[in-house]
């Protein structure tokens, strides 16, 4: 696992540059089977993505900061990154935006996202992933 938190920020920052992407498409069809509430399920699972990226970068560069308060500076900002996507959405043709199931599935997967950094910390640094 690579241990440089550029890497992981350089990665969140590529995961937010797609997310900038995919929220000015005027339709979106993503593929796969179609299911009741498909799209928040995406937007927890691409959250997710985010926050583990994030929660990674922050325990690598700043490890003294906790796991908590890693913890929370990640949901906070998936949260906030998500409202700033509902709201981008607003100016994007053909899409509606402000959705607050969408950005309580957002900040769900920031959450999620959290929860799955620390767990891979705890494979591959355990001593960043038990510690306060």
């Amino acid at each position: 696992m690579p241990v440089r938190p550029r890497f992981w920020f350089s990665l969140f920052a590529v995961w937010f540059a797609v997310l900038f992407l995919f929220s000015s498409q005027s339709r979106l069809h993503p593929p796969g089977p179609q299911f009741h509430n498909k799209d928040k399920v995406l937007h927890a699972a691409y959250f997710m993505l985010g926050g583990i990226l994030l929660f990674v970068g922050l325990r690598l560069k700043k490890p003294a900061l906790g796991l908590l308060a890693t913890s929370l500076i990640t949901i906070v900002f998936c949260s906030a990154v998500g409202a700033f996507d509902e709201w981008h959405q607003t100016f994007t043709p053909n899409r509606s935006g402000n959705d607050p199931y969408d950005w309580m599935a957002d900040s769900l997967g920031g959450l999620l996202g959290a929860l799955g950094g620390n767990c891979l910390l705890r494979v591959f640094k355990p001593g960043l992933s038990c510690e306060s």
